[in-house]
């Protein structure tokens, strides 16, 4: 124990393995793009291409390896995510809940699927559901669905490639998946009535050392095969393991990036699945309210794909015209997920002026779901966006009264990092208190955007 720890950061954009030392630092990082393989004859889905993301570890691993001693890998990786494996290998592709093309089981899974009350789980689109996954391979792929020995959620998938011990963990299997019932502790009743617990291995938890490197990862990477492989979490939920240790509750948590996803810690509102509230499970396995958008592809869209920084002039000049982003601009994920997004108004003509209505209509979203949820505490805002100042200084300042704190951007790996240290001291991260943009008009502004908002739920 006490040694470097390299954390392989599984996100839906980007792959990225980070060294972090003693002081939980980050000392090494390197990172690739991450993309689905498109539906072929032979596996006519969208998958995720596991092969390209495990030559970037190992590579990464014996990269890195050469210049720091490692002492334990653990892993953070998305949602929606596992995979069916055979006693050494993958039995199938692992699907990308991307992929649209779940129409023919969709209303079979429906049928099958649990009540809200007993999962926190909504109906979600595409494979958001990770049981509407496994239940496509099932029904699409009997045979090697038959001959499959465990079905991995990704953190653990990763953790069993490295060292060839299958685990199930909470915060992977609550995150949405149809699989677990947050308030008993357990898998649901659908994978009972489906028979499919036979692909579930035993449980650990998330900072349970599951082995060791196989000899032939040692081999690839140059690593001892003393170097301890760790379960791993869900990347929303290793964003609160540093919070989680160093705080009392109550406090939320907004962790950014692909998803923004809003967890409120000791919160106790009633959850609406219309609205793409859920209960997600932290690390000790307690359902913590959450609300979910899709908020960095929404940003995408309104700002491009490489969006110039928004600045506080560009956000008061969107604000004084009146122009607005109105929901939604993606078609999975959040409280309007069913309605086609428009921007009311003159569309901006410029990258900073774009930029400057992707920060504000992001804000608006959150701020908005943060009120939905009764979000207790101390905001804190993680992740990709706290790479400029303007999200949480709109934020802040749409939300008078409440204290916004801005965390580093690594929340996700940081925790994951604390995982392989468990049990050891750690010192608090370091939160600096966001300075509100005093944007002229904003208020108004903000409240003829929650006016012209639709209806939860509704579709066009």
């Amino acid at each position: 124990m006490g040694g470097r720890v390299a954390v392989f950061d599984v996100g839906k954009t980007n792959v990225k393995l980070l060294v972090f030392d003693t002081d939980g630092r980050v000392i090494a990082e390197r990172s690739q793009s991450n993309a689905p393989l498109q539906p072929e004859p032979r596996w006519p889905y969208l998958r995720l291409d596991t092969d390209r993301a495990w030559a970037f570890l190992l590579a990464s691993l014996k990269e890195l390896g050469r210049t720091t001693s490692i002492e334990a890998v653990s892993i953070c990786a998305h949602g929606a995510a596992g995979v069916l494996v055979g006693e050494r290998d993958i039995a199938l592709p692992a699907v990308d809940y991307e992929f649209d093309g779940f129409g023919e089981v969709d209303e079979a899974y429906d049928t099958v699927r649990p009540r809200f009350e007993e999962t926190c789980s909504p109906n979600l689109a595409r494979g958001l559901n990770l049981g509407r996954q496994i239940f496509y391979l099932e029904k699409t792929y009997p045979g090697p669905f038959a001959a499959a020995r465990a079905f991995l959620c990704y953190p653990q998938f990763w953790a069993w490639r490295l060292c060839g011990v299958a685990a199930t963990e909470a915060t992977a299997l609550g995150a949405h998946t149809d699989l677990w019932a947050p308030a008993q502790g357990r898998l649901s009743s659908l994978v009972e009535r489906r028979g499919w617990s036979r692909l579930f291995p035993p449980r650990r938890r998330a900072w349970d050392t599951l082995g060791t490197l196989r000899a032939e990862v040692a081999d690839a990477t140059q690593l001892p095969e003393t170097v301890r492989v760790v379960c791993g979490a869900h990347d929303s939920n290793a964003s609160l393991v540093p919070y989680l240790a160093a705080r009392k509750d109550p406090f939320t948590v907004v962790s950014t990036g692909t998803w923004v996803i809003i967890m409120a810690v000791g919160g106790q509102t009633a959850l609406d699945p219309e609205a793409d509230m859920i209960a997600n499970v932290d690390i000790f396995g307690r359902p913590t309210p959450t609300a979910r958008l899709m908020g960095g592809r929404e940003f995408a869209v309104l700002a491009g794909d490489a969006p110039a920084d928004a600045v506080e002039p560009e956000v008061a000049a969107i604000v004084a015209s009146g122009v607005m982003a109105m929901p939604a601009f993606t078609d999975q994920g959040g409280p309007f997920a069913g309605r086609k997004g428009w921007i009311e108004g003159p569309e901006p003509a410029t990258p900073p002026a774009r930029a400057a209505l992707a920060t504000v209509y992001s804000a608006l979203m959150t701020a908005h779901m943060l009120r939905r949820l009764d979000a207790p505490g101390d905001i804190i805002v993680e992740g990709g966006f706290n790479r400029s100042p303007a999200f949480a200084g709109v934020l802040s300042a749409l939300m008078p009264g409440r204290t916004i704190l801005v965390a580093p951007a690594s929340g996700a790996a940081a925790g994951a990092a604390m995982l392989a240290r468990w049990g050891e001291p750690h010192p608090p991260p370091h939160l600096a208190q966001a300075v509100p943009w005093m944007v002229p008009g904003l208020a108004d502004y903000a409240m003829r955007w929650e006016r012209c908002l639709p209806r939860h739920g509704a579709s066009d």
